[in-house]
Protein backbone atom coordinates (compact mmCIF):
# COMPACT_ATOMS: atom_id res chain seq x y z
CA UNK A 1 0.00 0.00 0.00
CA UNK A 2 2.08 2.89 -1.35
CA UNK A 3 0.75 6.34 -0.37
CA UNK A 4 1.87 9.66 -1.87
CA UNK A 5 1.46 12.87 0.13
CA UNK A 6 1.80 15.94 -2.11
CA UNK A 7 2.51 19.15 -0.20
CA UNK A 8 4.00 17.21 2.67
CA UNK A 9 5.89 20.17 4.19
CA UNK A 10 2.82 22.41 4.48
CA UNK A 11 0.60 22.75 7.55
CA UNK A 12 -2.03 20.32 6.27
CA UNK A 13 0.57 17.96 4.79
CA UNK A 14 2.30 17.67 8.15
CA UNK A 15 -1.00 16.89 9.87
CA UNK A 16 -1.83 14.32 7.17
CA UNK A 17 1.35 12.47 8.20
CA UNK A 18 0.34 12.69 11.86
CA UNK A 19 -3.19 11.43 11.16
CA UNK A 20 -1.93 8.55 8.99
CA UNK A 21 0.34 7.52 11.84
CA UNK A 22 -2.24 7.99 14.60
CA UNK A 23 -4.88 5.97 12.76
CA UNK A 24 -2.34 3.29 11.84
CA UNK A 25 -3.16 3.50 8.14
CA UNK A 26 -1.62 0.37 6.54
CA UNK A 27 1.18 2.00 4.53
CA UNK A 28 3.92 -0.14 3.05
CA UNK A 29 5.72 2.85 1.51
CA UNK A 30 5.24 6.57 2.14
CA UNK A 31 6.18 8.77 -0.82
CA UNK A 32 6.48 12.39 0.36
CA UNK A 33 6.34 15.15 -2.27
CA UNK A 34 7.02 18.87 -1.92
CA UNK A 35 8.36 21.73 -4.05
CA UNK A 36 11.64 21.41 -5.92
CA UNK A 37 13.57 23.25 -3.19
CA UNK A 38 12.55 20.59 -0.65
CA UNK A 39 13.53 17.55 -2.74
CA UNK A 40 16.24 15.61 -0.92
CA UNK A 41 15.18 16.85 2.50
CA UNK A 42 13.41 14.36 4.75
CA UNK A 43 10.19 14.05 6.71
CA UNK A 44 9.75 11.95 9.83
CA UNK A 45 7.13 9.21 9.69
CA UNK A 46 6.84 6.54 12.35
CA UNK A 47 10.34 7.36 13.56
CA UNK A 48 11.92 7.02 10.12
CA UNK A 49 13.43 9.84 8.06
CA UNK A 50 12.00 9.54 4.54
CA UNK A 51 13.44 11.54 1.62
CA UNK A 52 11.17 13.97 -0.21
CA UNK A 53 10.92 13.28 -3.95
CA UNK A 54 9.71 15.26 -6.94
CA UNK A 55 6.15 14.93 -8.13
CA UNK A 56 7.34 13.38 -11.41
CA UNK A 57 9.20 10.67 -9.52
CA UNK A 58 6.16 10.02 -7.31
CA UNK A 59 3.96 9.36 -10.35
CA UNK A 60 6.31 6.65 -11.57
CA UNK A 61 6.24 4.84 -8.23
CA UNK A 62 2.69 3.64 -9.01
CA UNK A 63 1.15 4.23 -5.60
CA UNK A 64 -2.42 3.22 -4.74
CA UNK A 65 -3.50 6.61 -3.37
CA UNK A 66 -2.16 10.17 -3.59
CA UNK A 67 -3.23 12.71 -0.98
CA UNK A 68 -2.91 16.24 -2.38
CA UNK A 69 -2.56 19.38 -0.27
CA UNK A 70 -0.45 21.73 -2.35
CA UNK A 71 -3.00 24.21 -3.71
CA UNK A 72 -5.38 24.29 -6.64
CA UNK A 73 -2.83 25.04 -9.36
CA UNK A 74 -0.73 21.99 -8.45
CA UNK A 75 -3.84 19.81 -8.28
CA UNK A 76 -5.18 20.97 -11.64
CA UNK A 77 -1.83 20.34 -13.31
CA UNK A 78 -0.80 17.05 -11.70
CA UNK A 79 -3.85 15.17 -10.39
CA UNK A 80 -4.90 14.05 -13.91
CA UNK A 81 -1.43 12.53 -14.48
CA UNK A 82 -1.78 10.44 -11.31
CA UNK A 83 -5.32 9.43 -12.28
CA UNK A 84 -4.16 8.32 -15.73
CA UNK A 85 -1.72 5.94 -14.03
CA UNK A 86 -4.59 4.43 -12.03
CA UNK A 87 -3.63 6.22 -8.81
CA UNK A 88 -6.62 7.48 -6.81
CA UNK A 89 -6.18 11.15 -5.94
CA UNK A 90 -7.87 12.65 -2.88
CA UNK A 91 -7.51 16.39 -3.36
CA UNK A 92 -7.73 18.91 -0.54
CA UNK A 93 -7.85 22.00 -2.80
CA UNK A 94 -10.88 23.66 -4.38
CA UNK A 95 -9.76 22.63 -7.88
CA UNK A 96 -12.30 19.85 -8.52
CA UNK A 97 -14.96 20.36 -5.85
CA UNK A 98 -17.72 21.66 -8.07
CA UNK A 99 -16.80 19.49 -11.08
CA UNK A 100 -19.92 17.41 -11.76
CA UNK A 101 -17.78 14.37 -12.59
CA UNK A 102 -15.79 14.51 -9.35
CA UNK A 103 -17.32 13.30 -6.06
CA UNK A 104 -17.11 15.74 -3.13
CA UNK A 105 -16.95 13.58 -0.03
CA UNK A 106 -17.55 13.71 3.71
CA UNK A 107 -17.37 9.99 4.58
CA UNK A 108 -20.06 10.10 7.28
CA UNK A 109 -22.50 11.59 4.75
CA UNK A 110 -21.95 10.47 1.16
CA UNK A 111 -19.06 8.03 0.78
CA UNK A 112 -21.61 5.55 -0.56
CA UNK A 113 -21.43 7.23 -3.97
CA UNK A 114 -17.75 6.29 -4.47
CA UNK A 115 -16.74 3.68 -7.04
CA UNK A 116 -13.50 2.21 -8.38
CA UNK A 117 -13.81 4.52 -11.37
CA UNK A 118 -13.45 7.65 -9.22
CA UNK A 119 -9.78 8.41 -9.66
CA UNK A 120 -10.05 12.03 -8.49
CA UNK A 121 -12.00 12.65 -5.28
CA UNK A 122 -12.45 16.11 -3.82
CA UNK A 123 -12.15 16.94 -0.13
CA UNK A 124 -14.56 19.78 0.80
CA UNK A 125 -13.73 23.17 2.21
CA UNK A 126 -12.89 23.07 5.94
CA UNK A 127 -15.83 25.30 6.92
CA UNK A 128 -18.19 23.23 4.79
CA UNK A 129 -17.22 19.93 6.42
CA UNK A 130 -18.05 20.97 9.98
CA UNK A 131 -21.27 22.62 8.80
CA UNK A 132 -22.67 19.61 6.93
CA UNK A 133 -21.74 17.22 9.74
CA UNK A 134 -24.43 18.99 11.79
CA UNK A 135 -26.87 19.90 9.01
CA UNK A 136 -27.15 16.45 7.43
CA UNK A 137 -28.65 14.45 10.33
CA UNK A 138 -31.07 17.28 11.10
CA UNK A 139 -32.13 17.51 7.47
CA UNK A 140 -32.95 13.80 7.46
CA UNK A 141 -35.37 14.33 10.35
CA UNK A 142 -36.85 17.78 9.79
CA UNK A 143 -36.06 18.85 6.21
CA UNK A 144 -33.99 22.03 5.85
CA UNK A 145 -35.43 25.02 3.98
CA UNK A 146 -32.77 27.68 4.54
CA UNK A 147 -29.43 28.15 6.29
CA UNK A 148 -27.64 31.35 7.33
CA UNK A 149 -24.04 30.81 8.44
CA UNK A 150 -21.49 33.28 9.79
CA UNK A 151 -17.97 31.97 10.30
CA UNK A 152 -15.17 32.98 12.66
CA UNK A 153 -12.16 31.40 11.01
CA UNK A 154 -8.71 30.61 12.36
CA UNK A 155 -5.61 32.11 10.76
CA UNK A 156 -4.35 28.55 10.28
CA UNK A 157 -6.83 28.31 7.40
CA UNK A 158 -4.66 30.76 5.48
CA UNK A 159 -1.38 28.97 6.23
CA UNK A 160 1.87 29.30 8.14
CA UNK A 161 2.56 32.84 6.89
CA UNK A 162 -0.72 34.01 8.44
CA UNK A 163 0.18 32.37 11.75
CA UNK A 164 3.55 34.15 11.56
CA UNK A 165 1.77 37.47 10.94
CA UNK A 166 -0.48 37.03 13.98
CA UNK A 167 2.33 35.89 16.26
CA UNK A 168 4.55 38.76 15.10
CA UNK A 169 1.80 41.31 15.71
CA UNK A 170 1.16 39.92 19.20
CA UNK A 171 4.87 40.46 19.97
CA UNK A 172 4.81 43.94 18.42
CA UNK A 173 7.18 42.91 15.66
CA UNK A 174 7.03 44.04 12.04
CA UNK A 175 5.95 41.05 9.95
CA UNK A 176 5.15 40.16 6.35
CA UNK A 177 1.49 41.02 5.72
CA UNK A 178 -0.56 38.09 4.45
CA UNK A 179 -3.82 39.93 5.14
CA UNK A 180 -4.58 43.45 3.89
CA UNK A 181 -4.85 44.62 7.51
CA UNK A 182 -3.57 43.72 10.96
CA UNK A 183 -5.27 40.55 12.24
CA UNK A 184 -4.30 40.91 15.93
CA UNK A 185 -7.15 42.61 17.85
CA UNK A 186 -9.16 42.58 14.64
CA UNK A 187 -11.82 40.68 12.69
CA UNK A 188 -11.61 40.70 8.90
CA UNK A 189 -14.82 40.09 6.92
CA UNK A 190 -12.58 38.87 4.12
CA UNK A 191 -11.72 35.15 3.71
CA UNK A 192 -10.17 34.37 0.32
CA UNK A 193 -10.63 36.79 -2.58
CA UNK A 194 -13.78 38.68 -3.54
CA UNK A 195 -15.84 37.47 -6.47
CA UNK A 196 -16.52 40.46 -8.70
CA UNK A 197 -19.87 39.22 -9.95
CA UNK A 198 -21.48 38.47 -6.57
CA UNK A 199 -19.43 40.61 -4.11
CA UNK A 200 -19.10 37.49 -1.93
CA UNK A 201 -15.70 36.03 -1.12
CA UNK A 202 -14.75 32.66 -2.58
CA UNK A 203 -14.92 31.17 0.93
CA UNK A 204 -18.51 32.33 1.24
CA UNK A 205 -19.38 30.90 -2.17
CA UNK A 206 -17.85 27.55 -1.19
CA UNK A 207 -20.09 27.51 1.88
CA UNK A 208 -23.18 28.17 -0.24
CA UNK A 209 -22.40 25.70 -3.02
CA UNK A 210 -20.60 22.70 -1.53
CA UNK A 211 -23.26 21.62 1.03
CA UNK A 212 -25.82 21.25 -1.77
CA UNK A 213 -23.57 18.78 -3.57
CA UNK A 214 -22.50 16.81 -0.49
CA UNK A 215 -25.99 16.53 1.02
CA UNK A 216 -27.63 16.00 -2.39
CA UNK A 217 -30.02 18.93 -1.90
CA UNK A 218 -29.57 21.14 -5.01
CA UNK A 219 -32.51 23.31 -3.99
CA UNK A 220 -31.09 24.17 -0.54
CA UNK A 221 -31.14 27.89 0.22
CA UNK A 222 -27.97 28.92 2.02
CA UNK A 223 -26.10 32.19 2.50
CA UNK A 224 -22.81 32.91 4.28
CA UNK A 225 -20.54 35.58 5.72
CA UNK A 226 -16.97 34.47 6.41
CA UNK A 227 -14.78 36.33 8.91
CA UNK A 228 -11.11 35.83 9.79
CA UNK A 229 -10.35 36.20 13.51
CA UNK A 230 -7.08 36.16 15.53
CA UNK A 231 -7.47 32.52 16.58
CA UNK A 232 -5.29 29.48 15.89
CA UNK A 233 -7.29 26.57 17.32
CA UNK A 234 -10.08 26.04 14.82
CA UNK A 235 -13.04 27.51 12.94
CA UNK A 236 -16.30 28.53 14.61
CA UNK A 237 -19.69 29.02 12.96
CA UNK A 238 -22.92 30.67 14.04
CA UNK A 239 -25.67 28.84 12.15
CA UNK A 240 -29.37 29.62 11.75
CA UNK A 241 -31.40 26.74 10.29
CA UNK A 242 -34.99 26.98 9.10
CA UNK A 243 -36.74 23.59 8.83
CA UNK A 244 -39.77 22.40 6.89
CA UNK A 245 -41.11 20.84 10.11
CA UNK A 246 -41.13 21.79 13.76
CA UNK A 247 -38.62 20.20 16.14
CA UNK A 248 -38.11 19.33 19.76
CA UNK A 249 -34.85 20.62 21.26
CA UNK A 250 -34.28 17.43 23.22
CA UNK A 251 -34.66 15.44 19.99
CA UNK A 252 -32.21 17.74 18.19
CA UNK A 253 -29.60 17.14 20.90
CA UNK A 254 -30.25 13.41 20.83
CA UNK A 255 -29.96 13.18 17.03
CA UNK A 256 -26.69 15.10 17.02
CA UNK A 257 -25.21 13.19 19.96
CA UNK A 258 -25.83 9.92 18.11
CA UNK A 259 -24.06 11.15 14.96
CA UNK A 260 -20.63 9.61 14.40
CA UNK A 261 -17.97 12.33 14.63
CA UNK A 262 -20.23 14.93 16.30
CA UNK A 263 -19.97 15.91 19.98
CA UNK A 264 -22.73 17.92 21.67
CA UNK A 265 -21.43 20.44 24.23
CA UNK A 266 -24.53 22.30 25.30
CA UNK A 267 -25.01 23.26 28.93
CA UNK A 268 -25.02 27.07 29.27
CA UNK A 269 -25.74 26.85 33.01
CA UNK A 270 -22.24 25.43 33.55
CA UNK A 271 -20.62 27.38 30.67
CA UNK A 272 -20.37 24.28 28.48
CA UNK A 273 -20.26 25.19 24.80
CA UNK A 274 -17.82 24.56 21.92
CA UNK A 275 -14.72 26.73 21.66
CA UNK A 276 -11.92 26.90 19.12
CA UNK A 277 -9.36 26.76 21.92
CA UNK A 278 -10.43 23.23 22.91
CA UNK A 279 -11.07 21.90 19.40
CA UNK A 280 -7.41 22.10 18.41
CA UNK A 281 -5.89 18.70 17.74
CA UNK A 282 -9.26 16.92 17.82
CA UNK A 283 -11.06 15.15 14.98
CA UNK A 284 -14.65 15.67 16.15
CA UNK A 285 -17.08 18.42 15.22
CA UNK A 286 -18.46 20.16 18.31
CA UNK A 287 -21.94 21.70 18.47
CA UNK A 288 -23.65 23.70 21.21
CA UNK A 289 -25.69 26.83 22.03
CA UNK A 290 -28.59 24.84 20.58
CA UNK A 291 -31.68 27.00 20.93
CA UNK A 292 -34.90 27.97 19.21
CA UNK A 293 -35.07 31.09 17.05
CA UNK A 294 -38.22 32.79 18.33
CA UNK A 295 -38.35 35.29 15.46
CA UNK A 296 -39.97 32.79 13.08
CA UNK A 297 -41.38 29.23 13.11
CA UNK A 298 -39.35 26.00 12.84
CA UNK A 299 -35.98 27.72 13.15
CA UNK A 300 -32.93 26.75 15.19
CA UNK A 301 -29.71 28.51 16.19
CA UNK A 302 -26.50 26.67 17.01
CA UNK A 303 -22.72 27.13 17.29
CA UNK A 304 -20.36 24.70 15.50
CA UNK A 305 -16.60 24.39 16.06
CA UNK A 306 -13.90 22.12 14.61
CA UNK A 307 -10.16 22.02 14.03
CA UNK A 308 -9.95 23.16 10.42
CA UNK A 309 -6.62 21.41 9.83
CA UNK A 310 -7.87 18.04 11.07
CA UNK A 311 -11.53 17.15 10.34
CA UNK A 312 -11.62 20.21 8.11
CA UNK A 313 -8.75 18.91 5.98
CA UNK A 314 -6.27 16.13 6.88
CA UNK A 315 -8.53 13.80 8.87
CA UNK A 316 -11.38 13.90 6.37
CA UNK A 317 -8.89 13.13 3.59
CA UNK A 318 -7.51 10.12 5.44
CA UNK A 319 -11.04 8.93 6.29
CA UNK A 320 -11.84 8.92 2.57
CA UNK A 321 -8.74 6.79 1.96
CA UNK A 322 -9.80 4.43 4.75
CA UNK A 323 -13.25 4.04 3.17
CA UNK A 324 -11.69 3.24 -0.22
CA UNK A 325 -9.51 0.58 1.37
CA UNK A 326 -12.28 -0.94 3.47
CA UNK A 327 -14.57 -1.26 0.44
CA UNK A 328 -11.92 -2.50 -2.02
CA UNK A 329 -12.20 0.61 -4.20
CA UNK A 330 -8.43 0.94 -4.79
Amino acid sequence: MKIVVVGVTGMVGQIMLAVLEERNFPITELIPVASARSVGNTVNFKGEEIPIVSIEEAIEKRAAIALFSAGGDVSLKWAPFFAEKGITVIDNSSAFRMDKKVPLIVPEINADILTKNDKIIANPNCSTIQLVMVLNPLHKKYGIKRVIVSTYQSVTGTGKEAVDQLEGEIKGEKTAMVYPYQIFKNALPHCDVFDEETAYTKEELKLTREPKKIMRIPELKITATAVRVPVQGGHSESVNIEFENDFDLADVRRILSQEDGVVVQDNPETNIYPMALFSEGKDEVFVGRIRRDYSQPNTLNCWIVADNLRKGAATNTVQIAEYLLKNNLV
